[in-house]
């Protein structure tokens, strides 16, 4: 069975997709729609496959099976929505949209037209990751006492001012790595800070504190502002500490030296999480009707917890979830 996929979008983001897609033999990249029409011819001739001049006629290519909504954060919910209505399985960009009712609204149109839709949460795909679970799940960990998850990137301010701030942009992935590994949380504490020449509005320091409904706390940090290039540094890990043992999952252990689109450095795990993303996606999802390591219902978790982190940083007090 080949899974035949178009791109809604053909950002940044859409290169490591189309590599994914490219790398798994039960999917095919037939075509890709970007609003910069540019941006479309070129990417296509890139990956070697159609070009759509309109959103309207790749949802309407019966040759397309799953669509990739790669679009910017405002049009998620209209993206997805649209896709999941022309009959279209979706993986879905995080952050998943930009509030949880657009969240829930996503949710209602995979339910109404029986077709997927699953969250591009793709640092659960790791293997690093998976690991941890399964020792976790196991016992072999003990008891969860604390979670760390760090990303120190320096992004310049012409990049960061592209984005939605730390907080949407980063701990977004923080929040459904710890919710993975640890549960909901219970309560949150955060603050935030911009630091920069002045060109930059939305945050682009932040750290947050949850308590989990265990018991365990989890410390998330991330910063747009400057890199780390100290020993054992904290570029992005994810650290777990138990009664019995403790994991890690470091970036740092997988350069390539040479300097990518904004890092100082080519962090090459992430392509590997993406592409297994995209994997599972296809012959598991898809294919074998497996549940997604993360659903949509995950991702109202984690936007509430988006959310719950913003209230702190206003109102400067912990907020319950």
């Amino acid at each position: 069975m080949i899974t035949r996929v178009g791109l809604y979008g053909a950002g940044d983001i859409a290169d490591l997709h189309a590599a994914g897609i490219q790398e798994c033999e039960g999917a095919q990249l037939v075509g890709l729609f970007d609003i910069d029409n540019k941006k479309s011819q070129e990417k296509a001739l890139q990956y070697n496959c159609k070009f759509y001049d309109s959103s309207e006629s790749l949802l309407g290519d019966p040759a397309i099976d799953a669509v990739f909504v790669l679009t910017p954060l405002e049009s998620h919910r209209e993206c997805a929505v649209s896709a999941l209505r022309a009959g279209k399985h979706v993986l879905l960009e995080k952050p998943v949209s930009s509030n949880i009712r657009e969240i829930e609204e996503i949710k209602a149109a995979a339910h109404e037209s029986g077709k997927l839709c699953v969250p591009v949460h793709n640092y659960l795909y790791e293997d690093s990751v998976i690991r941890t679970r399964e020792l976790l799940d196991s016992g072999k960990l003990g008891d969860l006492v604390a979670i760390y998850v760090f990303y120190n990137i320096h992004h310049p301010e012409e990049v960061a001012q592209r984005y939605p701030g730390v907080i949407r942009q980063i701990l977004t992935h923080h929040a459904y790595i710890t919710s993975y590994l640890g549960g909901k949380p219970s309560k949150a504490m955060a603050m935030a800070s911009t630091i920069n020449d002045g060109t930059v509005e939305k945050e682009n320091l932040a750290m947050a504190i949850l308590k989990l409904e265990g018991g365990a706390l989890a410390h998330l940090q991330a910063s747009f502002a400057a890199d780390d290039h100290a020993d054992d540094n904290w570029t992005f890990k994810i650290k777990l500490i138990g009664t019995e043992g403790s994991t890690r999952f470091s970036h740092s252990d997988w350069v390539q030296n040479q300097k990518a689109v904004v890092h100082s450095h080519t962090y090459s795990a992430y392509y590997y999480s993406i592409l297994n993303t995209v994997r599972y996606f296809i012959e598991e999802c898809i294919e074998h009707e497996r549940e997604p390591l993360s659903s949509l219902d995950d991702a109202i978790t984690v936007q509430g917890i988006i959310e719950a982190i913003e209230r702190s940083v206003a109102e400067g007090r912990s907020i319950d979830l």
